[in-house]
């Protein structure tokens, strides 16, 4: 007995100081620091007045306070730069959901052969770097691009004025999906290849057409593969910074940009571990509602 709870030990306390020491630790240290006072020239204002100088003491920003919160409730335009983020993490992973599905089931209905040689193919872009990447976009989508003068071409043929592909939403939205579509295709891919094709069988010989046999056998099993898929898309997006600042033009901030500005630019610290702890109760709550959904379809179908 005493072996065994020795093990169970040994097995659970790596990942349980890991999560204390980079979820646990860091997340404490922003809430602190989200009641804190801004110093004169950014980071924090000590929490009381120093010492050597007791004269001084109660002048300052010293202690504790609520002030960003009130700041952030009490001005509209944060709320619509966190809509602003929700609605492009929703845009990508629905994207990346309707672009993947057909990747990942070609990838699984495919001889077994071919299939590591397929699945390298979709991992291969991270073999370079993430940077190199966007700014390879950036002269796709620039405006003396060939991919920008064919654009452009059939809106002058339909009558249409042309557009300015690079800084703009469109491009921050190719980015995004561009980077986080093999999250959502292998995640897929991992939950196909499982599926018994023995079930499409019986559902044809039943008199299922394709479209039937695919609504009612293979995507209600695909649906842990489509939320795994979605969690790995929607939630790095959702605190994206660097492609909205490459692609992006000045009106498309994003909460993740404004962090980094808080932080980098303004070093308002304590406004900066507001919003991050504000992103971070969004999240969570994404997160809960899925599950529970997820565990009510389930409910619901058994």
């Amino acid at each position: 007995m005493n072996r065994l709870r020795l093990t169970r030990w040994l097995v659970s306390l790596p990942p349980t100081l890991f999560l204390l020491l980079f979820f646990v630790a860091p997340s404490l240290l922003m809430i602190v620091t989200s009641f804190r006072y801004p110093g004169e020239f950014g980071g924090l204002a000590p929490l009381s007045a120093p010492a050597t100088d007791p004269a001084e003491e109660g002048s300052g920003l010293y202690g504790l306070t609520l002030e960003t919160y009130r700041f952030f409730f009490s001005d509209i335009l944060y709320a619509e730069i966190f809509l602003k983020s929700f609605a492009v993490a929703t845009a990508t992973t629905l994207i990346c959901l309707v672009m993947a599905y057909p990747v990942a089931m070609l990838i699984a209905r495919s001889a077994k052969k071919y299939r590591n040689l397929m699945v390298l193919l979709v991992v291969l872009p991270f073999a370079s770097n993430f940077l190199i990447r966007i700014y390879a976009w950036m002269i796709i989508l620039g405006p003396e691009s060939t991919f920008s003068h064919l654009i452009n071409s059939v809106f002058d043929v339909l009558g249409l004025e042309p557009v300015m592909l690079l800084f703009s939403p469109f491009a921050v939205l190719v980015g995004t999906v561009y980077v986080h579509l093999p999250f959502m295709i292998l995640p897929l891919y991992t939950n196909l290849e499982k599926h018994d094709p023995v079930l499409l069988d019986a559902a044809q010989d039943l008199g299922a057409n394709r479209w039937q046999r695919f609504w009612r056998v293979t995507w209600p099993q695909s649906l842990p593969g489509v939320f795994s898929g979605s969690a790995l898309v929607f939630i790095p997006v959702l605190g994206m910074f660097a492609i909205p600042d490459i692609l992006g033009g000045t009106g498309d901030i994003l909460i993740g940009n404004l962090i980094k500005d808080q932080f980098l630019g303004t070093r308002d610290w304590p406004f900066g571990s507001t919003l991050s702890i504000m992103l971070t109760l969004a999240v969570l709550s994404v997160a809960g509602l899925a599950t529970w959904f997820a565990r009510s379809r389930t409910a619901s179908s058994n």
